[in-house]
């Protein structure tokens, strides 16, 4: 009997990362599975998941997953499926340092770290696939996202990096980079925008009332937005294709989002992005 091909999905608690993880294990891939809240491991593990805790904050958090990992599966792994992290919103001139740096942590650090953990492990066996969920944010602006924005930049620049280093190896490297999916993701940084951003002494007030009272009202530009199984079947292609594209953007809006970018002067697309958010 062959064996079940090993994944390991960070961030599944919920959303694109809850989805895909257990999408794949319905396909026949066996799947490592991450959260940082007790509840939410157990969940993962009660749905036939193996579920490990992860915070990509945390070193020794990372640390002691991949050793547990490896334990478990007897030092193989096929795939590294990176979509953990949060979104930071605020105008940059808003963000405090300490506050970026802590969007990089979760977003750029804390994947780095686990990334050149897996690396070996995959140069052993002759190939492998490293998919990472980034964003469209991660190739076009937006106003009020850019801690977020800068996290995704950076991500687009190191995995890129990463694919060439790897070039010749059998190891793969994807970016997924997705519109507007429907997550927990604008919801969950909500809270933290409102721990981070001194909102009453802000030029940009207004406006970031009336963002925060259309998310607590549910108010989204839900019209716009597409469910998890869009970002899945481009990690399906990411993972199982022979030629896996290096990028992957997902849905309409970051479609033409990457058209208008390229035929639009650049002076006017920026002056439409202003417009945004």
């Amino acid at each position: 009997m062959e064996e079940k091909r090993i994944i390991l999905v960070t961030g599944a608690s919920s959303g694109i990362g809850a989805y895909c993880a257990r999408r794949l294990a319905r396909e026949g891939w066996r799947v490592m599975a991450t959260a940082r809240r007790p509840q939410d491991i157990s969940a993962l593990c009660r749905d036939g998941l193996e579920g490990f805790h992860l915070d990509y904050r945390d070193p020794s958090s990372i640390e002691k997953l991949v050793a547990d990992v490896l334990e478990r599966t007897g030092g193989r792994l096929d795939a590294l499926y990176n979509n953990g992290g949060y979104a930071l919103a605020g105008a940059v001139e808003d963000v405090p340092v300490e506050a970026l740096r802590d969007q990089f942590e979760a977003n750029v650090f804390g994947w780095h770290d686990l990334t050149r953990r897996i690396v070996p492990v995959m140069r052993a066996e002759g190939r492998g696939r490293i998919v990472n969920c980034s964003s469209i944010l991660g190739l076009v602006p937006l106003r009020y996202r850019g801690a977020y924005c800068a996290s995704k930049y950076a991500l687009e620049g190191l995995m890129l990096s990463l694919r060439a280093d790897l070039a010749g190896s059998g190891i793969h490297v994807s970016l997924i980079e997705p519109g507007p999916i429907e997550s927990k993701i604008a919801l969950n940084g909500a809270a933290i925008f409102e721990g981070h951003i001194d909102i009453e002494h802000s030029v940009h007030r207004d406006a970031y009332l009336v963002q925060i009272e259309r998310l607590r009202a549910g108010k989204g530009r839900s019209g716009l937005k597409r469910g998890p199984e869009t970002v899945y079947r481009a990690l399906r292609h990411a993972l199982e294709s022979r030629r896996p594209k290096p990028h992957y953007p997902v849905t309409l809006p970051a479609k033409a989002g990457l058209l208008l970018k390229r035929i639009l002067p650049s002076a006017l697309f920026y002056r439409m992005v202003a417009g945004q958010g």
